[in-house]
């Protein structure tokens, strides 16, 4: 059997699960659960149990661990595993970081089966950040991406569902179908789950930031069967809602405008709630001028038919790659003396919405101002952008200026190298567009991310950010093209200058150095890491063997293997230049991350944990997260650091948290923000925990993957309980 590696004793016991579990109803398991993506269809990160609580935190110790790190063969580089496990009736499932699913015995962390989608499936290696999990009567499923198929998995044996989909695994590619390219040649994943309800699974998608992005339409399936049963498009089509806010036809080839970071369910509405990125290309819009609706967007959609009750724009025109990268949450806050349900979307630029559920309407104010307006050429930035009033920004600094630079007198290295670089860009103000001369940016990578928010019964809202600065500065890529000879030089303009660099250094951090990569890879695992991608890098599945192979020579600088001109007019290579003239440039002292000496180029705090009262936008309280040791030890206070991964609440007054570069899992009271309670991990969890209990006792879990921000390789599931 596949994937299965059963253990007698465990298997025994998985089936006593099993039959009690099908008595429950499947749609509202237990609180002790932790069932869905966020812990409850309103993606709360809130756990009710209180076992573990303030006065018993220091208590906490490791109760098992799982090693979920895969071999990492010649020629490969260890991932990253970014799940937020599910656990239904004692058993916990989660990923790898080559995504093979598992399922354990929740109370020991014994291995029950194993499930590898590599046997069956080539192409995108995506990342997993959570799994769904369907279930009627005995028929149990767990679902998850990996790759551009939605694979349906037994949750009682790990076998597929043969009956789902095609032998269960479902073609993401199904209902994007236009007449732009050959789809099946082109990028879709799903990094974040969808959600399921009355046998209807709605499912975004993680497509190409570039021209030849696919549509990030928004689609229904049978969860039964795998069968489509809508699309809602977010470039509208002739006819429907807000094709007047794009050029005639722009869904012919404008891809993007996806839901890649989750979405959150109201069953008794029969509503799902979620927000979209941006349309592609990022940073230049000239072929897309207008509010470019559904990009950016906080959307609220019919389950059953996919039919729009409201939207509500965030961004227009979106020029600074603003997607909403968080999920939105569900709660119930009193407001102006009567309760009301709403929906709380945070973005990457650190606002906060709270929006009524049913009409879409803002609790708070939120101004519509006027904004810089000078683009670069071809370009017609939107005139204005919202701004909201209530709550404060979770990012206290939307524009930088030299003021925002590290302090002197503490960081007399940072800041001159720091002022020398900012004075080399264009004054800022906020949506300032992208230029060839630059500006610094804040949200790019956060505000909030991928990781999500956590909301309490009472409307208190936990939400980590980071503080990082960006520089963009465009170039011209026709002039780019303009100084290459080769196929593979214009190739690697065209795909990977955005970031990589024209000098191939990359930013040191997000996007790595590719001079000497000929060195590190073979030219057989250059091409199959073009071909199929790796991590966070797309597959580049729509160039042809002639022009990957011309990419991989001139990598590997063998200059013999490179076609000449003549050859560009294959791969249209200079059409894509003509279609989107300007990229950005992420590469050391030109653009991307402004991280200087291990540092982010900016007075701290460069993260922070917030927890705001709904009720009324205030402030409860804002602390640092995360610490770098060499700083502390120097007497300069805790400044925080990049964070990635989000928090959980918990009845016991309690917020867990991961994230930090500092490679620690903490604990902070709910009400005060005072840190309770840390542990130093075996390495970085860039993952969400969660919270569950077992025979009465609770547990909390968290995957521990690192690699991110440079950090070393993991590869464990934690959980930690208090002592018997």
């Amino acid at each position: 059997m596949r994937g299965l590696t059963p253990k007698p004793l465990s298997a025994l016991a998985f089936g006593i699960l099993v039959f009690f579990s099908s008595c429950i109803d499947s749609k509202e398991k237990d609180s002790s659960d932790w069932p869905t993506y966020g812990g409850n269809y309103a993606g709360n990160r809130y756990s009710p149990l209180d076992n573990i609580n303030v006065d018993n935190v220091t208590e906490l110790e490791v109760a098992w661990m799982y090693n979920a790190a895969d071999v990492i063969e010649e020629g490969q580089f260890p991932r990253q595993i970014q799940c937020q496990p599910i656990m239904v009736d004692g058993v916990l499932y989660g990923t790898t970081s080559k995504l093979k699913l598992f399922a354990l015995d929740a109370a020991t962390g014994e291995e029950l089966w194993k499930f590898d989608p590599q046997a069956i499936t080539h192409g995108y290696n995506s990342s997993s950040r959570g799994l769904m999990f369907w279930q009627d009567g005995e028929d149990r499923r767990v679902l998850y991406t990996a790759g551009t198929y939605l694979m349906a998995v037994d949750a009682n044996t790990g076998e597929l569902v043969e009956s789902f989909a095609d032998n269960g695994r479902l073609d993401l590619h199904i209902g994007l179908e236009n007449d732009r390219f050959a789809i099946k040649d082109l990028v879709v994943t799903a990094t974040s789950p969808g959600v399921i309800h009355d046998d209807v699974l709605v499912m975004g998608s993680t497509v190409s930031e570039s021209g030849d992005a696919l549509p990030g339409d928004i689609r229904g399936f049978n969860v039964r069967t795998g069968e489509l049963l809508w699309v809602f498009h977010t470039v509208p089509r002739p006819g429907e809602l807000g094709y007047d806010t794009w050029p005639e036809d722009a869904y012919k080839k404008i891809g993007g405008a996806n839901n890649w970071a989750g979405m959150a369910l109201d069953k008794k509405r029969g509503m799902v709630y979620m927000g979209t990125g941006a349309p592609s290309v990022d940073f230049y819009g000239g072929e897309r001028e207008g509010a470019n609706l559904f990009a950016n967007c906080i959307l609220a959609l019919e389950v059953k038919t996919g039919k729009l009750k409201w939207h509500y724009q965030v961004v227009h025109h979106d020029l600074w790659d603003l997607d909403l990268a968080s999920p939105p949450n569900l709660t119930t806050i009193e407001h102006d003396g009567k309760e009301v349900d709403v929906v709380v979307q945070v973005t990457k630029d650190g606002l906060v919405y709270v929006l009524d559920r049913d009409t879409g309407e803002s609790l708070f104010p939120v101004e519509e101002r006027n904004v810089p307006t000078e683009g670069l050429p071809g370009e017609t930035p939107y005139a204005t952008q919202k701004f909201p009033l209530k709550p404060d920004p979770l990012v206290t600094r939307q524009v930088i200026t030299e003021a925002d630079l590290p302090d002197s007198i503490t960081f007399p290295e940072l800041h001159a190298k720091a002022k020398e670089r900012f004075l080399n860009t264009k004054g800022g103000e906020k949506f300032l567009p992208p230029s060839i001369e630059g500006a610094w940016y804040i949200g790019i990578s956060g505000g909030a991310e991928w990781g999500g928010s956590a909301v309490n019964p009472q409307g208190v809202f936990f939400q980590n950010v980071n503080e990082m600065p960006w520089e963009i500065k465009m170039v011209n890529v026709a002039e780019q093209l303009r100084e290459t000879t080769s196929l593979g030089s214009k190739l690697y303009v065209t795909n990977c200058v955005m970031c990589h660099g024209v000098d191939r250094k990359g930013d040191g951090s997000e996007f790595p150095s590719l001079v000497n990569i000929g060195e590190k890879l073979s030219r057989r695992e250059l091409f199959t890491t073009i071909r199929n991608g790796r991590g966070r890098m797309p597959a580049y599945q729509h160039l042809s063997y002639e022009e990957i192979n011309a990419l991989t020579a001139y990598l590997s600088n063998i200059e013999e293997d490179q076609p000449k001109d003549e050859h560009t007019d294959d791969g249209n290579v200079e059409q894509k230049s003509k279609d989107f003239p300007y990229k950005p440039e992420y590469n050391r002292g030109r653009g991307g991350k402004v991280n200087i000496d291990g540092y982010p180029a900016i007075d701290p705090p460069w993260g922070t944990l917030n927890a705001i009262d709904l009720n009324t936008g205030d402030y409860l309280w804002r602390v640092p997260l995360g610490e770098f040791p060499e700083l502390t030890e120097k007497g300069i206070p805790i400044t925080g650091t990049e964070n990635t991964g989000g928090p959980l609440a918990t009845a016991g007054g309690l917020v867990f948290i991961g994230a930090t570069q500092d490679e620690r899992f903490r604990a902070f009271n709910s009400k005060t923000g005072e840190m309770v309670w840390e542990y130093q991990l075996p390495a970085g969890a860039f993952a969400t925990p969660i919270s569950y209990s077992v025979n009465g006792k609770q547990y909390i879990v968290v995957a521990a993957g690192g690699i991110r921000f440079g950090k070393k390789p993991g590869g464990n599931y934690i959980a930690f309980a208090l002592p018997e």
